[in-house]
């Protein structure tokens, strides 16, 4: 990953040195589980505890070895006595290497769900401060239908809601341990050292393995982050088209500390949407690296390496940029600036239209069957669209209209508020507190 795309604490995880003290840590529990036993002399096992891990000698080995978990427990030894002779006793390297991975995305997938609280604050609060805010809606592009803008953030909300679910049980299908020799079958190491180092280090066995953890598991990991990933897009993109300058309902923060305050090299007045466009990008990476980890589920009798080098990119890349993205979107929408006055002029921009199925509804309920009702309100409809007419004053000044609803019954349609009636008991299902909603008569 690019320096330029990780947030420190997310680095850190994937960082070398944690591996090798998770590495550590699997091969010190080990010692303690075989003291446990009898094997390893419970005085051995306490001095173990204190080993440590020396990088300069870890890399001189590796220049000849070219074998990592070889290179790391003749980087450990050194620093013990005799009871070095302990270290690795009857372990495979992905008994090491596997278990500590666990232990690596455990500690990623807390970091996103983290990452997903402060998201889903973020979105709560910009849902109820536009609870009573009316936008136009839009399906295909085009202008459907009166909304709640808040209700938009709360879709978002929900699905990030999904997402901390999903996340929640992707961490319990990676929260295993596997301690089971090279093929699965406990000959060098028997269940009791397997189930006494998950213990300690607080994941769960894994039912059966074979040299390795089975791939599914990571790709689960991966899958969901690029779930994450995809709806966060989708929010992205949304933004992106609302700020486009014919629009204008959106704008990201410019300006402000930690966000874009140069649009253009070459147009000083450019205000571009870079950080949402980023996080679409970044997203389509985790997508493809998703393939990728499937790829990795597949592999030859109880184990080939086929997935240990795309592994090595495509774990920390996925988590890297998930929490990068998600904690720019949140930033994003925490500094938004919302523009309700140029909602109500996209919501004026076809002159009423956007009321049509209303008065379809209320000729339907009059009386009039559904079809003579459906081409009626298109005829005014088109004429309003094609020569920019007044699609309210059309239906007003029909006779046939105001016969059957009545002149005072025909204006009280066109109100913005009727469409927005609702969000509070959508929001209630939530647990948000939606504003009052008044009514609005264009």
């Amino acid at each position: 990953m690019y320096y330029r795309y990780e947030r420190e604490s997310m680095k850190a995880i994937w960082s070398e040195d944690n591996m090798f003290n998770l590495w550590l840590k699997v091969e010190i529990a080990a010692s303690v589980a075989w003291a446990e036993l009898g094997v390893v002399p419970q005085e051995d096992a306490q001095k173990i505890r204190n080993a440590k891990f020396n990088r300069d000698l870890y890399d001189k080995w590796f220049e000849e070895t070219r074998h990592d978990v070889v290179s790391f427990t003749r980087s450990v030894t050194p620093s013990l006595g005799p009871e070095g002779r302990w270290i690795h006793h009857g372990l495979t390297s992905n008994d090491v290497k596997d278990t500590a991975l666990s232990l690596q995305l455990v500690q990623a997938v807390d970091e996103i769900d983290t990452n997903i609280d402060r998201c889903m604050g973020v979105l709560k609060l910009r849902a109820e401060e536009f609870s009573a805010t009316p936008c136009i809606g839009r399906s295909h592009g085009i202008h459907a239908e009166p909304m709640a803008f808040g209700l938009k953030l709360a879709l978002w909300w929900d699905e990030m809601r999904r997402h901390k679910q999903r996340l929640a049980l992707t961490r319990e299908m990676v929260s295993v341990g596997k301690i089971s020799g090279p093929v699965g079958s406990y000959a060098s190491i028997p269940p009791d050292i397997e189930e006494s180092v998950c213990e300690q280090i607080g994941l769960a066995p894994a039912p059966v393995s074979n040299q390795i953890l089975q791939r599914d598991r990571h790709a689960q990991f991966v899958q969901t982050l690029a779930l994450i990933g995809a709806s966060l897009e989708k929010f992205a993109t949304e933004i992106r088209s609302l700020q486009r300058t014919e629009v204008r309902e959106l704008e990201e923060p410019f300006g402000k500390p930690g966000f874009v305050s140069t649009g253009s090299s070459s147009m000083p007045h450019k205000r571009n949407p870079e950080l949402s466009e980023r996080i679409c990008g970044l997203a389509r990476l985790v997508r493809g690296h998703s393939q990728t980890a499937l790829d990795n589920v597949p592999l030859w009798h109880e184990r080939d390496i086929s997935h240990s080098s795309a592994e090595r990119m495509i774990l920390p890349d996925s988590a890297l940029a998930i929490d990068y993205i998600l904690d720019t979107f949140t930033r994003i929408v925490e500094g938004m600036l919302v523009f309700p006055e140029n909602m109500m002029r996209n919501l004026e921009l076809t002159k009423g239209i956007v009321f049509s199925e209303r008065v379809l509804l209320a000729l339907v309920e009059s009386g009039l069957d559904r079809t003579s009702s459906y081409e009626l309100v298109q005829r005014h409809a088109l004429s309003a669209w094609d020569k920019g007419e007044d699609f309210r004053e059309l239906i007003k000044t029909d006779p046939e209209v105001t016969t059957r609803l009545g002149v005072d019954a025909v204006a009280s349609l066109f109100d913005y508020g009727y469409y927005l009636r609702h969000v509070g008991r959508t929001f209630k299902r939530l647990g948000f507190t939606a504003k009052e909603t008044t009514g609005a008569t264009a």
